[in-house]
């Protein structure tokens, strides 16, 4: 009955009806695009700023699919219907080869004016075509959403037997994060865009990395013998370039707690001289974190206890290093160094393009400063990836290549690489060696 309704359609009738059709599939078009392409990071930001649209639109994107099912849905139904109507008239009219006439031309109407057209505008215009559109996006929602809610299941049905995941991967925003972050003043001669974005990516990498990774080794740590006379501890804590240090008894694994030097000079001059000060009265307890802490939360923690300082144990105990705010702080800003730090990497840039440096200088220091990409996932340090690489205890002299690098010893201390002269890739193909 519905054939013979659409065959008997006057033209002056027939035309208005495929020219509505085909207008609000173009609605339609530009709806799905929009919707697939409204950034979530403003919509929230206007949002939060009152923008009541951005509050329809981050409804849209909470039920993204659902959407992108009804106006797809609805898309399909009015091509459908445009293209019936048009075949039915000019079948009509012209017979057999109306259905030639009728493809031609719904073809070129529905490619240009409901799909590319309103595509490319509401791609360009994403953001503000969704806050244009939202309230009737939900209203199309709202009239179609329960069928298209079935077949959103139907689909989900048959994308599991294809083993195709349908929820989103956590790790999926990280990376897209991380793309933003690249993005980031591409194509400006901003100075400041390189600094900015490893800052970025700094903050992001506070999830993955953990206290062992920014910690200060046991190694270089300058401890206190709590059972050696007051005046040496004096003397000992005035020589330190630090304001925090560990108090041990005994073993120097058995910390009983931290000193801080304004503390114990504050006691010494209320004391009226350090004979009669005992650093068991200055001396806080200690914090013990695990070596496996992740960065983030050591944040928050130190944030939470109002200190700054905290003891690195592995899982027997035992004492790894110490880790400060002004680490983790510096994980994501970089170096920070005043008047009393002592020097810290020891880096030295060379006129032929190489760089001495210090083994304990940590491997995400240098890629920041120069622009590398050294694995920082096999050792923390330099030296480290030196013995990683080498499987060996290198002697002074002896060089390594590897990762387009070359690794010159120059010093060492013990079994511990103290100095090395890295040689990057564009030195060595500068020098033609």
């Amino acid at each position: 009955m519905d054939h013979e309704i659409a065959l008997h359609l006057p033209p002056w009738l027939a035309g208005p009806l495929v020219v509505l059709c085909i207008a609000l599939s173009g609605y339609m078009s530009a709806a799905e695009t929009a919707v697939t392409g409204a950034s979530r990071p403003r919509m929230h930001r206007l949002a939060q700023q009152g923008n009541k649209r951005a509050t329809l639109v981050n409804r849209l994107l909470d039920r993204k699919d659902e959407a992108v099912s009804a106006v797809l849905l609805g898309n399909s139904v009015l091509n459908i219907l445009s293209a019936s109507l048009t075949t039915a008239v000019l079948t009509e009219l012209f017979g057999a080869a109306g259905v030639v006439y009728a493809t031609g031309i719904i073809g070129v109407l529905v490619v240009v004016f409901a799909e590319v057209m309103p595509k490319t505008w509401a791609l360009l215009r994403a953001d503000r075509v969704a806050l244009t559109l939202a309230p009737s996006i939900l209203v199309t929602l709202t009239v179609l959403g329960p069928m298209a809610r079935g077949f959103a299941w139907i689909s989900r049905i048959f994308l599991a037997l294809l083993r195709v995941r349908t929820t989103p991967d956590e790790q999926e925003h990280t990376e897209l994060l991380r793309g933003a972050i690249e993005m980031h003043g591409a194509g400006h001669a901003d100075e400041d865009a390189p600094e900015e974005k490893a800052m970025l990516r700094s903050v992001l990498d506070l999830g993955d990395r953990t206290v062992s990774d920014v910690m200060v080794h046991r190694g270089s740590v300058v401890q206190i013998d709590a059972d050696e006379p007051i005046e040496s501890i004096v003397t000992q804590v005035l020589a330190a370039p630090y304001t925090r240090l560990p108090v041990y008894r005994g073993q120097s694994d058995n910390i009983v707690g931290v000193v801080h030097a304004k503390d114990l000079f504050r006691a010494v001059k209320a004391a009226g001289g350090p004979e009669t000060v005992r650093i068991a009265d200055v001396m806080t307890p200690p914090w013990f974190i695990p070596e496996s802490t992740i960065l983030f939360d050591q944040l928050k923690a130190f944030q939470a206890r109002h200190e700054h300082f905290a003891i690195v144990v592995d899982e027997y105990g035992v004492m790894l290093g110490i880790v400060t705010l002004e680490d983790i702080i510096e994980e994501i800003v970089g170096d920070i160094e005043d008047e009393h730090d002592a020097i810290k990497r020891g880096l030295v840039e060379r006129e032929d393009g190489s760089v001495l440096c210090q083994g304990s200088a940590p491997i995400r220091d240098l890629n920041r400063a120069f622009g590398w990409q050294l694995p920082e996932d096999v050792a923390t340090t330099i030296a480290g990836l030196v013995l990683y690489e080498a499987r060996r205890i290198p002697e002074v002299g002896q060089t390594y290549a590897f990762y387009g690098f070359r690794f010159e010893i120059l010093k060492r201390e013990g079994t511990r690489i103290a100095e090395l002269r890295i040689v990057p890739p564009a030195a060595i193909q500068a020098a033609n060696i």
